[in-house]
């Protein structure tokens, strides 16, 4: 039994998690057939070539992209991409005005370097979009089932499959891990929501809930109208928050704290590295904000698929999150105010779910923890968007669960200082060795039985501690001269919410 750990990767993988084991451990007295065929280290054998008709198009209303390499190594990687909004929505929560239209193309990685890399190792590539926009991940699934086995009758068996995705990808990479035990041989989900879609919409609804409270009473909480008055209440929101953090009163601030402890916000983003009291107040609200937009348009789109609001805070001690040092420093930083502030947030109008709602948003992609094939998780410490706690829920998931195969993970830390973050803090902000160092590394442990511990991820990523060739030091990644930030000694945090249910 290994430690759920606390939280750790950086190319911008964004759509829209130490070294250590995240679960329990079993071995095999002998190899099955299936395990024997994975483990076959010769070219694997194409029947077709690619051909823009066998290789693009569109399947079941998705986009699909199959892409082979030169000398195929035998393994399919099948990728799922991030959360993509179904309407118009604000594109950079620091910056209101802007706006990103929906996007529907498929993808094969996360960035195009990441699968010129993949290809030229011998993978073959391949991803689908989903045939819906928004909280898709059923979508996604389907997808990626018929992708498989499209791919399986043109060109070919694989002698293995990985999927892997980022952000909401990631999700559905495990959701679809944990269905198909028996074509998928390892799962690497990326920066993903592995505590599942209530617990993260109800943190969600915390943001919202604490905003509404502290700063902006006219905010609604649920039951949007239409995606246009979901975008109309964050953008009234961010305008508020903003105003505040600037104006910079006592109140603003110990407001701006007591949101980051009981929701877990980070005070680093990918352009803010928390160096300075502005920076470090710039990345609360650019966290809270991020947050908020799942909390409002994001809720939105959530809603009309499962009917209603599945989300609620009734009995939800929002005083009792706030630890020991949490209170030090909001009374150093503003003397007097936080008892004012515990008041006011156990005494706000509290959000009841739809039973209904709940349950259907429950089966939208809430992993169970009970894995039979390798799963490698890879998160930065420093995510605004998906806290690096989903990695804790997950691992305690699988603890619990008893599983027949294992979790590993880790994270990855930003520079001391930066004006744009190579690694380590932004949603799903990973360099191109770490992208390409999961798949290697997910592919050592099935066809070597290498787990990936400390070491076998250090050596993939050309991690020391005592120098060696001087490129990936814990000195260079503070520096930001680093390809990686590989961070072994981080732990994933623990879910902000001490009473919510993390095991079912």
């Amino acid at each position: 039994m290994r430690m759920p750990g606390k939280g750790r990767r950086p190319l911008l993988l964004l759509a829209a998690g130490s070294v250590v084991a995240l679960g329990a451990c079993s071995t095999q007295s002998g190899l099955t057939s299936r395990a024997e065929q994975e483990r076959v280290s010769s070219p694997g054998s194409l029947s077709k070539a690619c051909t823009d008709a066998l290789c693009k198009g569109e399947r079941n209303g998705a986009a699909f992209e199959i892409r082979l390499p030169a000398k195929w190594n035998g393994t399919l990687l099948l990728w799922s991409h991030g959360y993509r909004a179904a309407d118009a929505v604000p594109a950079d929560p620091t910056d209101p005005s802007s706006t990103q239209q929906p996007v529907r193309s498929a993808e094969v990685a996360g960035a195009d370097q990441v699968a010129e890399a993949l290809l030229d190792k011998g993978y073959a590539l391949a991803g689908s979009a989903n045939k819906t926009n928004g909280w898709a991940v059923l979508d996604s699934v389907a997808a990626n089932e018929d992708l498989y086995s499209y791919f399986k009758g043109t060109f070919g068996t694989p002698n293995r499959v990985y999927v892997w995705g980022a952000s909401l990808g990631g999700l559905s990479t495990q959701v679809l891990a944990e269905k198909h035990p028996e074509w998928v041989s390892g799962s690497a989900p990326l920066c993903a929501p592995l505590a599942g879609t209530n617990l993260n919409l109800d943190l969600a609804l915390d943001v919202a809930y604490g905003v509404k409270t502290l700063f902006d009473p006219s905010l609604k909480l649920n039951g949007f109208a239409s995606n246009q008055e979901a975008v109309a209440a964050w953008e009234h929101a961010a305008d508020t928050l903003v105003a505040a953090a600037r104006k910079g009163s006592p109140d603003a601030i110990a407001g701006l704290l007591t949101l980051k402890a009981i929701t877990g916000a980070p005070d680093k983003t990918k352009d803010q590295d928390g160096s300075t009291t502005t920076s470090t107040g710039t990345a609360i609200v650019e966290s809270v904000l991020n947050a908020l937009g799942y909390a409002t348009f994001g809720r939105y789109e959530l809603e009309q698929r499962v009917g209603g609001n599945p989300s609620g805070n009734e009995g939800v001690d929002y005083g009792s999150r706030l630890s020991t040092d949490d209170r030090r420093l909001i009374e150093t930083a503003a003397p007097g105010k936080l008892d004012g502030i515990v008041t006011k947030l156990a005494r706000g109008r509290r959000v009841s779910p739809d039973a209904a709602a709940r349950a259907k948003a429950d089966q939208l992609g809430n992993p169970t923890g009970r894995i039979s094939v390798p799963t490698l998780t890879m998160h930065t410490v420093a995510d605004p968007l998906v806290l690096a706690a989903n990695e804790n829920v997950y691992g305690q998931r699988v603890d619990a669960s008893r599983s027949s195969s294992e979790l590993a993970g880790f994270l990855t830390r930003p520079p001391l200082k930066y004006k744009d973050a190579p690694y380590g803090a932004g949603h799903c902000n990973f360099t191109l060795e770490e992208a390409v160092g999961v798949v290697d590394l997910l592919d050592g442990w099935v066809r070597n039985g290498t787990y990936p511990a400390s070491g076998a991820i250090a050596a993939e990523l050309g991690f020391s501690l005592d120098g060696g060739d001087g490129s990936n030091t814990p000195k260079a990644i503070d520096e930001g001269a680093a390809t990686t930030g590989y961070a072994p000694s981080e732990l994933p945090p623990a879910w902000p919410n001490p009473q919510a249910k993390i095991t079912s």
